[in-house]
């Protein structure tokens, strides 16, 4: 295909899209109107399955099969970024250097740790009852590991951080997200359909099957987020290793 006719069908596929899109936006409510069917329809069946956030009825109930698609892109770009940056035969891999940090940076790192990983937990288990959810709070609790590596170096954050286990609880929390969905199956209900009691709305028990996809995406997005970081982080620490190692080999050649 010619770059003429590339940039003819770029231009075609982007004038059907922009028709497409004024004749979406043509038949939206007025702004600041009373008329909002699509809300309404959606807080109405939160408060009927008892989940008190709407926004975690709309991503793990009403819409749960297009949250499985958005677990799995996260899913398939950590297990593409394994494959990528996986250490090979030839790769040699030196133990990274300890680095100096200020005190005041350890200090504060140190301590907001503990409670940054608490947060994450406390937004993952509470995401069907107040703002947040397994994406949120899987962010902020990988990012709470991460702060050992700005308090101490690198070395200490692969203490705490075994990556292989890592990964298996990456595959773990996606394949949990599937075998809830299944478990409707077993019940004559479709795929991802609600199987369980919706319990005593505004508690960590209602909502049905909420709260288990909720933890399901919790535990991959936290665990995918620290593999992903793992892979580029060792990837750096090689290529740092590679310039100080050819740094030394120039100045021996310059010494000899």
């Amino acid at each position: 295909m010619s770059r003429k006719l590339r940039l003819w069908v770029l231009l075609l596929g982007g004038l059907g899209v922009a028709a497409l899109f004024a004749a979406a936006c043509g038949e939206l409510p007025r702004w600041g109107g009373t008329w909002h069917p699509y809300g309404d329809r959606a807080v109405h069946a939160a408060l009927t399955r008892h989940t008190a956030n709407t926004i975690s009825s709309v991503n793990f109930d009403q819409r749960a099969f297009d949250t499985l698609g958005e677990e799995s892109i996260l899913f398939g770009a950590v297990l593409g970024t394994v494959v990528l940056l996986r250490q090979t035969r030839e790769e040699g891999r030196l133990p990274p250097q300890p680095a100096r940090v200020a005190p005041p940076v350890r200090r504060y790192a140190l301590l907001a740790l503990p409670v940054t990983l608490l947060i994450g937990l406390y937004v993952i288990a509470h995401g069907q009852l107040s703002p947040g959810g397994g994406f949120q709070g899987g962010i902020v609790a990988a990012t709470a590991l991460h702060l050992l590596y700005v308090a101490v170096d690198y070395r200490a954050l692969e203490r705490i951080r075994p990556v292989g286990l890592y990964e298996v609880a990456d595959a773990a929390g996606e394949a949990a997200y599937l075998l809830v969905g299944g478990a409707a199956l077993l019940t004559g209900a479709a795929f991802l359909t609600n199987f369980l009691p919706y319990g005593t709305f505004n508690t960590l028990s209602s909502g049905g099957t909420v709260p288990l996809l909720n933890a399901a995406i919790g535990v991959e997005v936290a665990c995918g987020v620290v593999v992903l970081l793992a892979r580029f982080l060792d990837q750096a620490v090689e290529i740092e290793d590679a310039r100080r190692d050819d740094g030394r080999a120039g100045t021996e050649a310059g010494e000899r």
